[in-house]
Protein backbone atom coordinates (compact mmCIF):
# COMPACT_ATOMS: atom_id res chain seq x y z
CA UNK A 1 0.00 0.00 0.00
CA UNK A 2 1.55 3.18 -1.22
CA UNK A 3 1.39 5.56 2.65
CA UNK A 4 0.03 8.91 2.18
CA UNK A 5 2.58 11.27 3.08
CA UNK A 6 1.50 13.76 5.36
CA UNK A 7 3.74 16.95 4.16
CA UNK A 8 3.48 17.96 0.83
CA UNK A 9 5.94 18.71 -1.76
CA UNK A 10 7.74 22.11 -2.28
CA UNK A 11 5.25 24.20 -4.68
CA UNK A 12 8.04 24.01 -7.15
CA UNK A 13 8.08 20.80 -7.62
CA UNK A 14 4.25 20.60 -8.43
CA UNK A 15 2.72 20.96 -11.30
CA UNK A 16 0.02 23.42 -11.91
CA UNK A 17 -3.53 21.89 -10.78
CA UNK A 18 -1.84 18.50 -9.28
CA UNK A 19 -2.66 19.77 -5.51
CA UNK A 20 -6.04 20.36 -6.68
CA UNK A 21 -6.63 16.95 -8.52
CA UNK A 22 -5.25 15.51 -5.08
CA UNK A 23 -7.31 17.01 -2.88
CA UNK A 24 -10.36 15.85 -5.01
CA UNK A 25 -8.91 12.05 -4.85
CA UNK A 26 -8.53 12.23 -0.96
CA UNK A 27 -11.94 13.76 -0.58
CA UNK A 28 -13.34 10.66 -3.07
CA UNK A 29 -11.43 8.28 -1.16
CA UNK A 30 -12.14 9.38 2.14
CA UNK A 31 -15.92 9.69 1.33
CA UNK A 32 -15.98 6.01 -0.33
CA UNK A 33 -14.42 4.49 2.97
CA UNK A 34 -16.74 6.39 5.37
CA UNK A 35 -19.70 5.16 3.23
CA UNK A 36 -18.16 1.56 2.74
CA UNK A 37 -17.89 1.77 7.08
CA UNK A 38 -21.10 3.61 7.34
CA UNK A 39 -22.81 0.08 5.19
CA UNK A 40 -21.02 -3.02 6.19
CA UNK A 41 -21.22 -4.79 9.44
CA UNK A 42 -17.58 -5.13 9.54
CA UNK A 43 -15.11 -2.74 9.59
CA UNK A 44 -12.32 -5.78 9.54
CA UNK A 45 -14.07 -6.90 6.05
CA UNK A 46 -13.56 -3.20 4.78
CA UNK A 47 -10.23 -2.75 6.00
CA UNK A 48 -9.55 -6.29 4.17
CA UNK A 49 -10.72 -5.25 0.75
CA UNK A 50 -8.81 -2.14 1.11
CA UNK A 51 -5.64 -3.89 1.88
CA UNK A 52 -6.34 -6.62 -0.63
CA UNK A 53 -6.68 -4.14 -3.13
CA UNK A 54 -3.64 -2.46 -2.64
CA UNK A 55 -0.88 -4.82 -0.97
CA UNK A 56 -2.11 -8.27 -2.77
CA UNK A 57 0.90 -10.19 -1.54
CA UNK A 58 -0.12 -9.07 2.62
CA UNK A 59 -1.40 -11.13 5.21
CA UNK A 60 -4.19 -11.23 6.43
CA UNK A 61 -5.62 -7.30 8.73
CA UNK A 62 -4.50 -8.74 11.76
CA UNK A 63 -4.74 -6.69 15.42
CA UNK A 64 -2.14 -5.73 17.57
CA UNK A 65 -2.35 -5.39 21.02
CA UNK A 66 -1.51 -2.05 23.06
CA UNK A 67 -1.16 -1.46 26.59
CA UNK A 68 -3.02 0.86 28.44
CA UNK A 69 -5.40 1.05 31.32
CA UNK A 70 -9.57 1.46 30.87
CA UNK A 71 -10.43 4.91 32.46
CA UNK A 72 -13.49 4.66 34.84
CA UNK A 73 -15.43 7.28 33.12
CA UNK A 74 -14.87 5.73 29.52
CA UNK A 75 -15.62 2.04 30.95
CA UNK A 76 -18.89 3.35 33.14
CA UNK A 77 -20.12 5.08 29.35
CA UNK A 78 -19.58 2.15 27.65
CA UNK A 79 -21.49 0.17 30.06
CA UNK A 80 -24.11 2.32 29.68
CA UNK A 81 -24.36 2.64 26.12
CA UNK A 82 -24.26 -1.16 25.82
CA UNK A 83 -27.48 -1.65 29.17
CA UNK A 84 -24.90 -3.39 30.75
CA UNK A 85 -25.71 -4.16 34.58
CA UNK A 86 -23.39 -2.41 37.33
CA UNK A 87 -21.84 -6.16 38.79
CA UNK A 88 -21.54 -7.50 34.44
CA UNK A 89 -18.16 -7.80 33.56
CA UNK A 90 -16.60 -5.95 30.82
CA UNK A 91 -13.67 -5.95 28.99
CA UNK A 92 -11.24 -3.41 26.98
CA UNK A 93 -9.25 -4.40 24.12
CA UNK A 94 -7.15 -2.00 22.81
CA UNK A 95 -5.60 -2.69 19.18
CA UNK A 96 -3.62 -1.66 16.09
CA UNK A 97 -5.35 -3.19 12.60
CA UNK A 98 -2.43 -3.49 10.65
CA UNK A 99 -2.30 -4.71 6.69
CA UNK A 100 1.68 -6.29 6.90
CA UNK A 101 3.49 -3.34 8.69
CA UNK A 102 0.57 -0.71 7.59
CA UNK A 103 -1.48 0.17 10.34
CA UNK A 104 -5.16 1.40 9.23
CA UNK A 105 -6.62 2.00 12.32
CA UNK A 106 -6.71 1.92 16.26
CA UNK A 107 -9.88 0.81 17.78
CA UNK A 108 -10.72 0.84 21.56
CA UNK A 109 -13.46 -1.94 22.40
CA UNK A 110 -15.42 -2.61 24.97
CA UNK A 111 -17.32 -5.70 25.25
CA UNK A 112 -19.37 -7.86 27.57
CA UNK A 113 -17.68 -11.24 27.69
CA UNK A 114 -20.66 -13.32 28.88
CA UNK A 115 -22.00 -13.04 25.81
CA UNK A 116 -19.49 -14.21 24.04
CA UNK A 117 -18.12 -17.73 23.65
CA UNK A 118 -15.19 -19.43 25.85
CA UNK A 119 -13.36 -19.90 22.48
CA UNK A 120 -14.21 -16.58 20.66
CA UNK A 121 -12.93 -14.97 24.44
CA UNK A 122 -9.70 -16.78 24.21
CA UNK A 123 -8.94 -15.97 20.45
CA UNK A 124 -9.74 -12.31 21.68
CA UNK A 125 -7.51 -12.30 24.93
CA UNK A 126 -4.38 -14.85 23.07
CA UNK A 127 -4.75 -14.32 19.75
CA UNK A 128 -3.77 -11.47 16.78
CA UNK A 129 -7.69 -12.10 15.54
CA UNK A 130 -9.24 -9.06 14.65
CA UNK A 131 -12.38 -8.71 16.92
CA UNK A 132 -14.60 -9.17 13.86
CA UNK A 133 -13.67 -12.33 12.73
CA UNK A 134 -13.59 -13.72 16.23
CA UNK A 135 -16.92 -13.02 16.87
CA UNK A 136 -18.32 -13.16 13.29
CA UNK A 137 -20.31 -16.67 14.10
CA UNK A 138 -22.76 -14.10 16.11
CA UNK A 139 -23.80 -12.77 12.57
CA UNK A 140 -23.95 -9.85 14.33
CA UNK A 141 -25.05 -6.12 13.13
CA UNK A 142 -23.29 -2.81 13.44
CA UNK A 143 -24.99 0.38 14.78
CA UNK A 144 -22.83 3.54 14.07
CA UNK A 145 -23.32 6.08 16.25
CA UNK A 146 -21.13 8.88 15.08
CA UNK A 147 -19.03 8.94 11.55
CA UNK A 148 -16.28 12.35 12.31
CA UNK A 149 -14.00 13.18 9.75
CA UNK A 150 -11.00 14.54 11.17
CA UNK A 151 -9.94 15.84 7.78
CA UNK A 152 -11.15 17.93 5.25
CA UNK A 153 -9.06 17.95 1.55
CA UNK A 154 -11.68 20.47 0.26
CA UNK A 155 -13.37 23.33 2.27
CA UNK A 156 -17.05 23.72 2.56
CA UNK A 157 -18.40 25.05 -0.82
CA UNK A 158 -15.73 23.97 -2.80
CA UNK A 159 -17.61 23.24 -5.98
CA UNK A 160 -18.66 27.24 -6.10
CA UNK A 161 -15.03 28.19 -5.74
CA UNK A 162 -12.20 28.23 -8.82
CA UNK A 163 -9.95 25.31 -8.98
CA UNK A 164 -6.93 27.90 -9.00
CA UNK A 165 -7.75 29.05 -5.49
CA UNK A 166 -7.57 25.17 -4.45
CA UNK A 167 -3.96 24.65 -5.44
CA UNK A 168 -2.36 25.17 -2.42
CA UNK A 169 -0.04 22.50 -1.06
CA UNK A 170 -1.81 19.97 1.32
CA UNK A 171 -0.59 18.54 4.45
CA UNK A 172 -2.35 15.39 6.03
CA UNK A 173 -2.63 14.37 9.69
CA UNK A 174 -2.22 11.37 11.19
CA UNK A 175 -5.87 10.77 11.43
CA UNK A 176 -8.54 11.33 9.04
CA UNK A 177 -11.86 9.73 10.20
CA UNK A 178 -13.26 8.34 13.32
CA UNK A 179 -16.31 6.15 14.01
CA UNK A 180 -18.01 5.17 17.14
CA UNK A 181 -20.42 1.94 16.85
CA UNK A 182 -22.31 -0.66 18.12
CA UNK A 183 -22.12 -3.99 18.01
CA UNK A 184 -25.45 -6.17 18.56
CA UNK A 185 -26.58 -9.85 18.13
CA UNK A 186 -29.65 -10.38 15.57
CA UNK A 187 -32.05 -9.97 18.21
CA UNK A 188 -31.17 -6.55 18.69
CA UNK A 189 -28.77 -7.28 22.13
CA UNK A 190 -25.58 -5.09 21.92
CA UNK A 191 -22.47 -6.41 22.96
CA UNK A 192 -19.63 -4.78 22.04
CA UNK A 193 -18.60 -0.64 21.65
CA UNK A 194 -16.20 0.63 18.68
CA UNK A 195 -14.17 3.59 18.70
CA UNK A 196 -12.18 3.36 15.67
CA UNK A 197 -9.95 5.96 14.59
CA UNK A 198 -8.58 5.75 10.77
CA UNK A 199 -4.81 6.65 10.02
CA UNK A 200 -3.97 8.69 6.86
CA UNK A 201 -2.73 5.22 5.45
CA UNK A 202 -6.26 4.42 4.14
CA UNK A 203 -5.78 6.74 1.70
CA UNK A 204 -3.49 6.68 -1.59
CA UNK A 205 -1.55 9.45 -2.67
Amino acid sequence: MALLVASAAPAEAQEPGSNYVRRLRLQAQLQTLNADLLSHDSATAVLQALCDRHMPDAARIHARRLEGRDEPAAANAAREELGAAANEPIRLRRVELACGETVLSRADNWYLPGHLTTEMNAALETTQTPFGVAVRALAFQRRTRLARLLFDPLPYGWEALAPAGLDEALCVPADVLQHRALLQTSDGRPFSLLVETYTAAVLIA
